[in-house]
């Protein structure tokens, strides 16, 4: 649930910085474009790879329910997991804050719109730049290799047990079902942004291929952000908590419209008797 949260918290921050990124794509004043090219594109980074490795996380934490069920080992406690939370966002928030304090330092100055951002970058900005990006691609790479092994791992239990004929495989067939929604959602969102973004950031000044990498890539970014609509997916199919809420809201719900219905229906009933009444006394 602590993961879970996390997820949240990132999708509810990216949604925030949505704005700076769209503003620019309307932006006349080399201002809007330097908000985007620093808050915007940090916040971005932020909140993308705090949701892929809080992803990574759920993933592990349900792979650690299946292996270990009694939930005894130390990488399945609470303090454990908002220990592993906070550093997470530490170490996110770090590379984030240097790159937006290095760009402000030694940004280019422009007087017309720029294309893109690498115009703004100085040498060490372009550098950092490529270094983060490249720190990001393997970390996409490793959670990737994650997912597929917690999948490929799951489903080879669900297999033995279900030759077995264990009581416990409905409940691993579930668990396998969550861990595929999980992967589903990470491929479909975040693949086709790294394959783009990689060859972007080392190919941003060339005449040729530059431009057409820049579409591409703000195609897969918008395709990206799309996660924030597919994680609801995870907190449904993963979080009981989350289920059971949906439920509780669900039933208050029907409550109220039934006694709606009821106090319409008494109302009704009131001001046939008040006419009935009415007309027998004329009468």
């Amino acid at each position: 649930m602590v993961y879970l949260k996390n997820l949240t918290a990132a999708d509810f921050l990216l949604c925030l910085s949505l704005p700076i990124r769209i503003s620019h794509y309307g932006g006349t004043s080399v201002i809007a474009w330097q908000l985007y090219c620093s808050f915007g594109a940090s916040a971005l980074f932020l909140n993308m790879y705090a949701s892929i490795i809080f992803m990574c996380y759920v993933a592990a934490n349900r792979y650690l329910k299946i292996v270990r069920p009694s939930g005894t080992h130390v990488l399945q406690s609470v303090r454990t997991a908002n220990i592993v939370s906070m550093v997470t966002w530490v170490c996110l928030l770090a590379p984030s804050v240097a790159y937006n304090i290095l760009f402000f330092i030694t940004q280019k100055p422009l007087t017309s719109i720029p294309r893109h951002c690498g115009l703004f970058f100085s040498a060490s900005v372009s550098l950092m730049f490529k270094i983060i990006h490249t720190f990001s691609a393997i970390i996409f790479l490793l959670v990737s290799i994650s997912l597929v092994f917690f999948y490929y791992s799951t489903s080879r239990r669900v297999l033995q047990a279900q030759q077995s004929q264990l009581a416990s495989s409905e409940k691993l067939v579930k668990s396998r079902r969550n861990m595929l929604v999980l992967v589903s959602i990470f491929c479909v969102c975040f693949a086709p942004y790294h394959l783009v973004r990689v060859p972007f950031v080392f190919l941003l000044n060339s005449c040729t291929v530059g431009p057409v990498l820049y579409y591409l890539k703000e195609a897969a970014t918008m395709l990206s952000v799309f996660n924030v609509c597919l994680d609801p997916l995870v907190y449904f199919f993963l979080s009981k908590t989350f289920w059971d809420k949906v439920r509780k809201a669900s039933r208050r719900a029907n409550i109220q419209q039934a006694n709606t219905e009821s106090q319409s229906t008494e109302v009704k009933l009131s001001i046939i008797k008040s006419r009935a009444t009415s007309q027998t006394s004329e009468l």
